[in-house]
């Protein structure tokens, strides 16, 4: 099992990095040691002092798939939950400074946050999916999938052309503007619509 994450999927989170808008997806990886789950608690790593969550959609594949045409893409994921992409972005800031991989900052332990997954047919419309993050009780970051600029199905054959696509990988679909800093003590709970999807304690 293989995390895939993009980057800069919502106008307004690329604006507040500034960042260009992209015209193809920003792709990078997170290994299997990433992985966040069962409302664990999330230790923050003594190699940085600016630690930031990133809520996002996250879809899993379900058929192994290589140059998924996009008007199948849809056959090829099952499932959505809702996760955290923790990025330290002091490392970030560096690394992007001397044109380097972001790795170190993505892709450490337990940066991957990811809550149980939800039958894709529970939800009405992929294209509308509401979630948010909330802080110690109040929401910092809210969006919609309608405001991504690249869709599920889009991904999906975009990543495939590149990337074999297998069971049980997960797709972590890009964050919109409100992300910010954690710190020891804060408590992290993220929602789709108005269910709870998990919970997290920074320790």
């Amino acid at each position: 099992m293989k995390v895939i994450a993009v980057g800069r999927n919502y106008i307004e989170h690329a604006h507040e990095l500034n960042n260009p808008v992209p015209t193809t997806p920003v792709i990078f990886m997170k290994p299997d040691t990433a992985i966040l789950k069962d409302n664990k608690d999330f230790y923050y790593p003594e190699f940085s002092n600016d630690v930031h969550y990133e809520v996002e959609v996250v879809i899993r594949i379900c058929n192994e798939g290589k140059h998924v045409s996009q008007k199948f893409a849809h056959k090829y994921y099952d499932a959505v939950g809702l996760g955290i992409d923790f990025t330290a972005r002091d490392i970030q800031a560096k690394h992007k400074e001397k044109g380097l991989p972001w790795e170190l900052a993505k892709a450490f332990d337990h940066s991957a946050v990811i809550s149980p997954l939800l039958p894709k047919e529970e939800f009405e419309a992929l294209n509308n999916i509401t979630f948010s993050l909330q802080k110690n009780g109040a929401t910092v970051q809210s969006g919609n999938t309608k405001d991504m600029i690249f869709d599920f199905d889009t991904l999906v054959a975009f990543i495939s052309k590149y990337i074999t696509l297998r069971k049980g990988d997960l797709i972590y679909t890009g964050t919109p503007a409100g992300v910010g800093s954690v710190a020891i003590g804060d408590t992290l709970e993220g929602f789709i619509g108005d269910r709870a999807m998990f919970k997290t304690a920074i320790k």
